[in-house]
């Protein structure tokens, strides 16, 4: 059996490559800046309370990486079909929906009254953990959403 292929289909195959390889590199940078800003807006330092495994904070770090996914693939999928105007949107609404996400965060975790320094730091499993888990990846979805 021969298989004929069009006469633009290593070019086309070549872009496409492109194409991934330029929304990845996108993708992780908001994904790193997402890390930094939870790190950075959570009382203390996060990073160094889950290389110690502490466990509130492993899955309060764990419940914001999977809200900034959210953010990041829908800002992703929304973006437009150019190339370089896409990647542009991707990163215009990932950066706003990472600013967006974490101000969101905080204002719940003000207005549920929960000690987010004495939850993450403590070495012992908090319930508490799960209100602010859930609120990440509530508010994650929503400005998701708000991205489509």
């Amino acid at each position: 059996m021969l298989v004929a292929l069009s006469d633009t289909f290593g070019t086309d195959l070549a872009r496409g490559i492109g194409a991934i390889m330029l929304y990845a590199i996108v993708g992780l940078v908001l994904m790193l800046l997402g890390f930094y800003a939870i790190d950075f807006t959570t009382p203390g330092k996060l990073s160094e309370l889950v290389r110690r495994g502490m466990p509130n904070a492993v899955v309060i770090t764990a419940s914001g990486m999977v809200s900034m996914a959210f953010i990041v693939v829908v800002a992703i999928w929304a973006s437009a079909s150019d190339l370089v105007e896409g990647l542009i949107t991707s990163l215009v609404y990932g950066l706003i929906g990472i600013v967006a996400q974490v101000l969101a965060v905080r204002l719940l975790e003000w207005a549920t009254r929960i000690d987010v320094r004495s939850t993450i730091e403590s070495e012992r499993y908090t319930p508490a953990t799960l209100i602010v888990a859930a609120a990440h990846v509530a508010l994650g979805l929503v400005v998701a959403v708000a991205i489509s």
